[in-house]
C-alpha cells in the first residue's frame, strides 16, 4: 500500500506499514459525488482518512433541515470517536466530490497484544493530536454560529477565515447553499444580507472570494 500523507499516520515506517498491512485493519473504498459514506444511526468499527476529495459531516432533523457541521478535506480523519465509543452515529457523512477513503478498524487500537508494537503507540499518540484539533474547529463553529444576527455570523466566519490565512483576501470552501448550512442560516437570507455588506462597503465578493475592508477586519 502507498504511503498515506495524514496527520493519523506521521512518524509511520515501513515496518509500521507491513505489519499494520498484514493485520488486515485496513482497506480502501471509493465513494461517488453525493454517496453516503456512513448514515445516522450507524453502529461502526472503522475510523475513516480521506485519500482525495472532500467529505461534509451533516446533521438532517426530521423536517429534512440540514445543517454542515464540518468539512473532511484529503488527509483529515472522521467517525472516529463514534468507532472508538461504539455509540451510534448521529450524523451523516456524505461525499461532495467523488472520494477515495482508508479505514482503519479501531480494534487494532485496543488489542492490547499490540502494546508493544511501535505502530499501535504512533497511532494512539497521532490520534491525541487529531482530538485536539478537531476541538479547536468545532469551537470555531460555534463562535461562528452564535451570533444572533446573519451580519454578525458572516463577519465572524470571515474574520476567523482571515486571521488563518494572514489575508484580507479569502476564498469560501463552501457553495452558497453549504455556507448557509454551515453557519444555521436561510439561503436567500444569507444571499441578501451579503449583497447588503457589499453596499455598505464592507466586503466586496465574486463567487467564493471576498475581499474584506480594514473597517470589517476591525470589528
Amino acid at each position: 500500500m502507498r504511503k498515506i500523507q495524514s496527520i493519523l499516520f506521521q512518524g509511520f515506517t515501513d515496518e509500521d506499514w507491513t505489519q499494520l498491512e498484514q493485520l488486515s485493519g485496513i482497506h480502501i473504498t471509493s465513494y461517488e459525488k453525493n454517496e453516503r459514506i456512513f448514515h445516522m444511526g450507524d453502529q461502526i468499527r472503522e475510523l475513516g482518512v480521506l485519500l482525495s476529495g472532500c467529505i461534509h459531516i451533516e446533521s438532517h432533523d426530521l423536517w429534512g433541515n440540514k445543517s454542515i457541521l464540518s468539512q473532511i478535506d484529503p488527509g483529515e480523519i472522521f467517525a472516529e470517536t463514534y468507532a472508538l465509543c461504539q455509540e451510534p452515529m448521529m450524523v451523516d457523512v456524505t461525499a461532495v466530490d467523488p472520494c477515495e477513503v482508508l479505514f482503519l478498524d479501531v480494534r487494532l487500537l485496543q488489542n492490547p497484544s499490540y502494546r508493544n508494537t511501535s505502530w499501535q503507540t504512533r497511532l494512539l499518540s497521532n490520534l491525541l493530536q487529531v482530538s485536539m484539533q478537531k476541538n479547536l474547529l468545532l469551537s470555531n463553529r460555534i463562535f461562528c454560529t452564535s451570533p444572533k444576527t446573519i451580519r454578525s455570523r458572516l463577519l465572524t466566519y470571515f474574520s476567523r477565515l482571515s486571521v488563518k490565512c494572514g489575508s484580507s483576501t479569502i476564498q469560501i470552501p463552501f457553495n452558497r447553499q453549504q455556507l448557509a448550512d454551515y453557519l444555521n442560516l436561510d439561503r436567500s437570507a444569507l444571499s441578501k444580507e451579503l449583497g447588503k455588506m457589499q453596499q455598505d462597503g464592507l466586503i466586496e465578493y465574486h463567487k467564493n472570494i471576498i475581499y474584506l475592508t480594514k473597517d470589517n477586519l476591525n470589528e
